[in-house]
């Protein structure tokens, strides 16, 4: 059963999951599909058009969201539709911090935080636990890899490595805090010699996961931290 303030907005095609709490204010508009124990703060708004300079007023009216499960969405968080692809995508287990902006074809994977005020570029790429930091800004087309962090006010133009820290001026460094966060103890020197050093690893589970940033990063044409 949904909890639903009497005050929230859904209009056209929405469907939501069970055990989800969505609080005053917050306006939802389909096609949009929404999963399950997600918690949806005051005053947020899923479904607007994205925002796209080529035709302001596009009519986004068939655009698909889809939300997975156990996300928390504080208020003024606002997402919004696809322009060119198929999708906007937002995975599982994610925290969406005050005033956080998801783009216009966005793919969030699991397990992403968006800290205070974060501004992501349309058509970017957040892979599992990514975590970019308050008042971030990525740039269209970025591809932030797994595991990897965004630093405070950055802004990000480029692409980010898995297991990475990003922060503008300074050399590139390795996330230990997501390493143990997430339990990759035991490939912590291969981690390290990827992020440092470019050398592929040598375990399947990382280089499965270095292995599908090289994809996105290669389709992005975007250059690489």
């Amino acid at each position: 059963m949904n909890k639903i303030h009497k005050t929230v907005i859904i209009e056209g095609d929405v469907k939501i999951g069970n055990n989800n709490e969505i609080l005053p204010y917050s306006v939802l508009i389909g096609p949009l599909e929404i999963g399950d124990d997600n918690w949806i703060g005051p005053h947020v708004v899923i479904g607007t058009p994205g925002e796209d300079t080529k035709d302001p007023r596009h009519d986004s009216s068939d655009k698909l969201i889809i939300i997975g499960n156990r996300n928390i969405f504080r208020e003024h968080v606002a997402v919004q539709k696809p322009c060119y692809e198929e999708l906007t995508v937002i995975g599982d287990d994610c925290f969406f911090m005050h005033g956080s902006h998801i783009p216009h074809d966005a793919r969030i994977s699991n397990q992403v935080t968006l800290a205070p005020n974060v501004v992501v570029g349309g058509i970017s790429k957040l892979l599992k636990g990514s975590n970019i930091g308050m008042g971030a800004a990525l740039h269209q087309h970025c591809v932030i890899g797994h595991y990897s962090i965004v630093a405070t006010n950055a802004a990000a133009i480029k692409n980010v490595k898995p297991f990475s820290r990003f922060i503008p001026g300074k050399a590139i460094s390795v996330n230990t805090y997501a390493i143990k966060k997430y339990g990759f103890e035991n490939f912590e020197n291969e981690i390290i010699e990827y992020v440092l050093n470019n050398v592929m690893p040598k375990s399947e589970i990382i280089k499965s996961i270095v292995e599908e940033f090289n994809i996105l990063h290669t389709i992005s044409n975007r250059g690489i931290y």
